[in-house]
């Protein structure tokens, strides 16, 4: 527990090789989705005592002790209301309608970037996409991916971090067209110190855990080429890539002296989503860079849901041994170095 107990910091004492020691670190955390809870098709599927705060208490304090937190909202809050979208089987056809209160979650976490950029954000149509952005905007959270919200920018203690969200899904900043995307990471970086960018995209499961550098089909829906996607957002000035939508986690690269997270999987997601296996794997990214976003060091804190619903702190470190491992098939030369537990430094 001792992880929880301490500041999110990072030593530098020693850095490898010739690398320069940076007069100022700057920390950004990334998660991946979060969904606490649907109402709908019934209020079975949420958490019990109708309290989903004390489900992340564990992960809250990594979360609140960085700069700036980025994570992905997967569905939005709404009360009441009728889906947009169509199921025959509400039984396997998974529509997601979170109780408006549970947005404290967020505001728990301290979070200062959502994402709205993926595949239920308009579950309940322009309704919930509605209430859900006033909700945010009551809490003073930024948010982007929309058409009409396709980036934020915020300030914290002088410093400006730029944020935009994109996914293969209607409604979102589209994945495909990168050349737009490009466009708009390109005016981030000149009024933004860092520039961080999120991403929904790629097959969703334990089968595609590898990042493959092509397109990649899900159920016969083009899920996006991440890996080309995410290199063209570094080249045209992004300085940190968090990607999810697999559902699992996937490597990490450093590219251009930025940091990519193909996938960091499900954060918190309970009650009709798949955890078991590498599906129930929640890691939560510190990346700490300098104040032009090089990438210095970072931690992957390990935590792990349950059916019971609790993310609990996983003494293991299975998140990070995961990321490890795949860091190690996947981008061998590129690759960060990872520690057994956790710590990300650059080759």
């Amino acid at each position: 527990m001792l992880l929880l107990m301490l500041p999110v910091s990072v030593a530098v004492s020693e850095f490898p090789g010739n690398y320069p020691r940076p007069e100022r670190l700057v920390s950004v955390a990334g998660t991946g989705d979060i969904m606490p809870g649907s109402s709908f098709p019934s209020a079975r599927y949420l958490p019990p005592g109708d309290n989903p705060v004390s489900f992340i208490s564990e992960a809250a304090p990594v979360l609140k002790g960085v700069d700036i937190a980025v994570g992905n909202m997967e569905g939005s809050f709404l009360n009441n209301g009728e889906p947009y979208k169509r199921c025959r089987d509400t039984a396997i056809c998974y529509l997601f309608r979170i109780p408006e209160k549970y947005s404290s979650v967020l505001s728990a976490c301290g979070f200062d970037f959502i994402s709205l950029a993926n595949n239920h954000f308009l579950d309940f149509g322009n309704k919930g996409a509605s209430r859900t952005m006033q909700i945010l905007d009551s809490l003073n959270i930024s948010y982007a991916g929309t058409e009409s919200v396709p980036y934020s920018i915020v300030e914290r203690d002088s410093l400006t971090f730029g944020f935009c969200a994109f996914s293969t899904t209607a409604g979102s900043l589209n994945l495909h067209e990168i050349d737009k995307a490009e466009e708009i990471v390109r005016m981030l970086g000149k009024k933004c110190n860092i520039v961080i960018v999120s991403f929904h995209g790629g097959a969703e499961g334990a089968s595609y855990q590898r990042v493959v550098r092509g397109p990649e089909f899900f159920y016969g829906e083009n899920r996006g080429n991440v890996y080309e996607f995410a290199h063209r957002m570094i080249d045209a000035g992004a300085d940190i890539i968090f990607g999810h939508g697999p559902h699992v986690p996937r490597a990490i690269e450093v590219y251009r002296e930025r940091l990519i997270c193909y996938s960091l999987g499900n954060f918190f997601t309970y009650g009709r989503m798949n955890i078991s296996g590498p599906n129930g794997l929640a890691p939560v990214v510190v990346v700490n860079t300098d104040t032009e976003g090089r990438f210095v060091s970072g931690t992957i804190h390990s935590f792990q849901q349950t059916y019971e619903g609790p993310v609990k702190y996983d003494p293991l470190n299975r998140a990070a041994g995961k990321i490890r491992e795949l860091t190690l098939l996947d981008f061998p030369e590129t690759g960060p170095f990872i520690s057994d537990n956790g710590d990300i430094k650059p080759r």
